[in-house]
């Protein structure tokens, strides 16, 4: 990607994967779907179901070849959040609750847009043992420096 291209990515992304969607222009405009994947480096998503293109693959070891039906990338700019409330189209706002949380508004309604179950979930669960590059808790507890005393601090 040259430098004109990386100019133009989109900075503050206003859809999340699992997003429920409506595309607003293309093949497939007024149709909503829930958005699958999201291309940051190409601003670009991709709606489960939606888009769907022909694609020629050649045979080789392990798999076969054939045409398959494939959804294709659509440009981030192409597709709206749906409003939880009135069901249409909305342009995404930011605004943050009393409590200091940061929330996705409907610019229209202003109803509060949730984020999606499907970010919650890890991909890799997080390790529950220690593996052998670990530290292990004693090393971790163990006071090296006192700012009192200045016991601990180097010689320079």
């Amino acid at each position: 990607m040259g430098w004109k291209a990386a100019e133009k990515l989109i900075r503050h992304w206003k859809v999340l994967r699992g997003d429920n969607v409506m595309i607003i222009r293309g093949k497939d405009k007024g149709e909503s779907g829930v958005i699958k994947r999201v291309i940051r480096s190409q601003n670009r998503v991709i709606v489960e179901g939606k888009n769907l293109v022909k694609k020629h693959i050649k045979g080789g070891e392990g798999h076969e070849g054939g045409i398959f039906t494939v959804e294709a990338p659509l440009h981030a700019s192409n597709v709206q959040v749906v409003d939880p409330v009135t069901g249409r189209p909305c342009k995404v706002g930011i605004k943050y609750l009393e409590d200091g949380t940061k929330v996705r508004v409907s610019r229209a309604s202003g109803s509060i847009i949730p984020r999606p179950e499907i970010l919650k979930i890890r991909t890799t669960p997080r390790p529950t043992e220690a593996g052998p590059k670990d530290t292990p808790m004693d090393v971790v507890l163990e006071k090296t420096y006192d700012s009192k005393t200045g016991k601990g601090m180097p010689d320079l």
